[in-house]
């Protein structure tokens, strides 16, 4: 992917900025909506790394639309450029086998497009995020679906806000076997139960391809859930970032033909 290219992963939470040069992943930023004050600011600094370079272009993908026309305007105002939004402007890079392509988020896809760029053979992607996907692709890299579930945050908020006594608690990695305290009792439903949920669905999937797929894991509590289990085969946080890069890349190929 020789690309110079700014790519806008607006997500529910916070949108994540990427910057390839000569199709290099060289920038990354990403910033909450809590502080969208920041995005004019980010999206020019990303913008100045590839000005003046040839070609260069601004692609986005969205799971949150009620952002996108902000989006649209912030990067025309910092960059003069038009910004080109995956499955809309721009085809997506994978075949999609779900009952309803256009209702999958381009989010989920695009995660397992770049995955199977990278191996090239059937993977499952589990994106630790606001929510947790677990999708799967095959060996052709066709997208066959996944599952949906809570987020850690989600989970654990829920566990504070639904009950009279249980208290507000941040992410952390339980120890020992048991969980001793409160605290420590709802980091192991939640920490265990997500990678329980993960190694089912996976074992799901095993048995309807007929065959273990590997497993990428990415988004914002990728790191803390699964660094160093053995299920995984790698933790990539900028897995979308490739696949809008990816789509944005083909389409190009294609406008070229």
């Amino acid at each position: 992917m020789e690309i110079n290219l700014v790519v806008l992963n607006v997500g529910n939470s916070r949108v994540a900025i990427g910057v390839f040069v000569a199709g290099n992943l060289e920038y990354v930023a990403r910033v909450s909506q809590e502080h969208r004050q920041d995005w004019r600011g980010r999206i020019g600094d990303a913008f100045s790394r590839v000005k003046g370079r040839p070609s260069v272009g601004v692609a986005a993908a969205s799971v949150n639309p009620p952002l996108n026309e902000l989006i649209e305007h912030i990067v025309k105002e910092q960059t003069n450029c038009r910004t080109e939004w995956v499955g809309k402007d721009i085809e997506l890079p994978i075949k999609v086998l779900t009952e309803e392509p256009e209702q999958t988020g381009v989010d989920r896809i695009l995660n397992v497009a770049a995955a199977y760029e990278q191996m090239g053979k059937a993977c499952v992607v589990v994106d630790a995020g606001t929510a947790i996907t677990v999708d799967c692709c095959n060996d052709k890299g066709e997208f066959l679906g996944g599952a949906i579930a809570p987020g850690v945050n989600m989970m654990l908020e829920a566990l504070h806000e639904k009950t009279a006594k249980l208290p507000r608690v941040e992410l952390a990695v339980p120890t020992g076997a048991f969980g001793q305290s409160t605290q420590q009792a709802m980091l192991h439903g939640v920490y265990h139960g997500i990678r329980g949920m993960v190694k089912e669905l996976t074992e799901n999937y095993a048995t309807a391809l007929g065959y273990w797929p590997e497993i990428i894991a990415t988004g914002g509590d990728a790191q803390r859930l699964f660094e160093d289990w053995e299920l995984i085969h790698a933790v990539s946080p900028d897995l979308a970032l490739y696949g809008i890069a990816l789509a944005y890349s083909a389409y190009q190929a294609k406008q070229k033909t």
